[in-house]
């Protein structure tokens, strides 16, 4: 959408309003007296040099439409009052007011003062008739300014709802944009995990497949830490490097449950930092003898990044081993907890 720039329509205004002053300039010499005249170019002045002022708000103020309102009124009394109404009626300049009223309040229109812009030339279409008859509306431009008011009107309403249908257009399509970003990243999680899962289980499935699915006792427990370690990969997600994958592993060989819980707490962390974090992680995992360990990211805003729980069953791991290792049990006693900074102590 192609913009003007605001100054431009500004300086355009500009020239219409000092048009307007021209031409009573030109005029001067018509009316009685020339001091209510040149009053009424004064306030005319003003008021469209304080209407045209650069502001941050597109909505005139309200003080600033009545003062606009105002001088609509006045103008008409203060020229009309120097004039002829039978020789001056539409034969010369000095009737330039219906013009320059018009000008001012399609000004304030355009600056979304609408109802107060219809007062202020509503005002001039009453106040012309009542000096110089209905046929002046047309010979003094009133029925002009009146056109040009309902145009700004009628623009001004339209270019607002295009510029709010132009809004939600751009909402809807960073929406959209937004939507195909994130199906685009799951997209390529699933081709990663998929790519991961293959590239772990390809070779234990090539062997069931040779096997037949006459797995040994040793295989079929290789199978059951694939497993896990499959699942590590979708739960633990950041949680792991090959220093934590390679101690989980041996602590689940050697008997222990261990559970890898990625919230997404240590997303913002630098590579530098993730390494470290991991592995510290690895060091916990290598150094404790514990049945169970749990390793949980903290969420964001906390200055841990990672707790690691070891657990210690009172049956002696005979829970473990019956299949009940995922329920909670109230006797199980603290051996280990680490929490690990997300940021070292300077």
């Amino acid at each position: 959408m192609i913009s003007i720039p605001r100054f431009i329509i500004v300086a355009l205004a500009a020239v219409f309003s000092g048009y307007h002053l021209l031409l009573a300039v030109y005029s001067i010499n018509v009316p009685r007296d020339k001091v209510p005249f040149i009053a009424a170019m004064i306030m005319y002045a003003i008021a469209t040099a304080i209407s045209l002022w650069p502001s941050k708000d597109i909505r005139m103020p309200l003080w600033m439409a009545i003062m606009n309102v105002a001088v609509c009124i006045a103008l008409p009394i203060l020229v009309t009052a120097q004039l002829d109404v039978h020789g001056s009626v539409g034969s010369d300049y000095s009737t330039w007011y219906p013009a320059a009223i018009g000008t001012l309040m399609v000004i304030t229109s355009t600056r979304k003062q609408h109802f107060l812009a219809w007062v202020g030339v509503l005002s001039l279409a009453v106040q012309t008739t009542i000096w110089a008859g209905v046929g002046a509306l047309a010979t003094l431009g009133v029925v002009g300014s009146i056109v040009w008011v309902a145009v700004s009107h009628v623009l001004s309403r339209s270019l607002a709802k295009i510029g709010k249908d132009a809004q939600q257009y751009v909402v809807a399509e960073r929406e959209a944009a937004d939507w195909q970003a994130a199906q685009e990243a799951h997209l390529f999680e699933r081709q990663f995990r998929l790519r991961q899962t293959n590239r772990m289980a390809l070779p234990m499935l090539r062997q069931i497949v040779a096997r037949k699915g006459d797995l040994t006792d040793a295989q079929r427990s290789e199978c059951v830490y694939l497993e896990a370690a499959i699942r590590d990969e979708i739960r633990g997600r950041k949680l792991l490097n090959n220093r934590v994958r390679d101690q989980v592993m041996r602590a689940r060989r050697r008997g222990a449950i261990v559970t890898l819980l990625d919230e997404g707490g240590i997303d913002e962390l630098s590579d530098a930092e993730l390494e470290r974090v991991l592995n510290s992680l690895a060091d916990a995992l290598k150094s404790s003898n514990t049945d169970r360990l749990i390793a949980r990211t903290v969420p964001e805003g906390s200055d841990v990044a990672v707790t690691v729980v070891g657990l210690n069953s009172s049956d002696g791991g005979n829970a473990s081993a019956l299949g009940h290792a995922e329920e909670d049990d109230e006797d199980d006693q603290v051996d280990l907890w680490l929490e690990i900074p997300r940021a070292l102590e300077r």
